[in-house]
């Protein structure tokens, strides 16, 4: 008996989620070597400039419409300041004040404050294996920011990883509190635009120089290959994978695969970065993913005692 076309898609779909997290895992040593050619506004205006043409293009192969009501341009415009702006600045800032492999991991706190947020503005009261997750989460990112702090080393990465995060899941919570009734690869491709207008702006004000602390600029090729694989591949390809997954697979099932994403930025960083995370770091990665792990797993089904 040959295989449903439903089956098989879901069979499709369940392993584009390891791929997927392959392709956004190692686009954060891509950035990296990115943000010694360029600043974070250039890289960004580029990087979410082309993810958004490329999603324009494929909404219109795809026949789905393009424009927003103008009932949800407010909303479409917060969610992107959110989820787009704050966590991709945040995330290429947090790269150049520290190292990436912690950046990663800090970053994908998400869940963590999405809990929070989400019982702070949308009423879901967390359930005991939430706050055991958030208590692991800050016990991680102690981990990570004490030691930096004693030895008198900036902490200032570790922050901007942390409101990026924190910048990621309020959009999460805000976009389930208010709806976005706009076609999801439309929708998406917007947001990106926001995001490359707004990190533009930066461009023409503050240039497109590298930070001074970005280090020596890598080769010219390893640069060309950064920067085909952040826009073709990280940002374009990688969103369109996103999509289907999400159409195909319970949403757990897809937020749980990318808790791989911090996993491969962190090898990624390790084997072309040679960064190499201490003892107390790897600890402190492990509690967030833990963390982070937990509170994407669904809610405890509530028990009913016998009358």
């Amino acid at each position: 008996m040959e295989p449903s076309p439903v089956r098989t898609g879901v069979r499709a779909a369940a392993l584009a989620v390891p791929a997927l997290a392959l392709l956004w895992g190692l686009n954060w040593p891509a950035v990296r070597v990115l943000l010694t050619w360029w600043s974070p506004w250039t890289v960004r205006a580029v990087g979410l400039g082309a993810g958004a043409l490329v999603l324009f293009a494929l909404a219109r192969a795809r026949g789905q419409p393009l424009s927003v009501a103008r009932g949800m341009r407010l909303r479409l415009a917060v969610s992107a300041l959110l989820s787009i702006v704050g966590f991709n600045l945040g995330t290429a800032f947090a790269q150049l004040a520290g190292s990436t492999s912690r950046a990663a991991i800090v970053t994908f706190t998400m869940p963590i404050w999405a809990v929070l947020l989400a019982w702070a503005f949308a009423g879901e009261t967390p359930d005991r294996r939430r706050v055991g997750a958030v208590v692991l989460g800050v016990a991680g990112l102690s981990l990570l920011a004490l030691p930096l702090l004693a030895a008198g080393a900036s902490s200032l990465g570790v922050l901007l990883a942390l409101a990026a995060g924190v910048s990621w899941a309020g959009g999460t919570v805000f976009v389930k509190r208010w709806p976005l009734a706009v076609p999801p690869l439309a929708g998406t491709a917007w947001q990106l635009t926001v995001g490359a207008l707004v990190s533009a702006l930066g461009w023409a004000v503050f240039g497109s120089a590298p930070s001074a602390t970005a280090g020596a600029p890598w080769p010219v090729h390893w640069f060309a290959l950064a920067l085909v694989y952040h826009v073709v591949l990280a940002m374009a390809l990688a969103y369109v994978i996103w999509f289907d997954v999400v159409a195909r697979l319970p949403g757990g099932v897809a937020a749980l695969g990318t808790l791989l994403v911090p996993v491969v930025g962190v090898a990624g960083a390790m084997l072309l970065l040679g960064e190499r995370p201490s003892l107390t770091d790897l600890a402190g990665f492990a509690l967030i993913s833990g963390a982070a792990a937990i509170a994407l797993l669904p809610p405890q089904a509530a028990v009913r005692k016998p009358s």
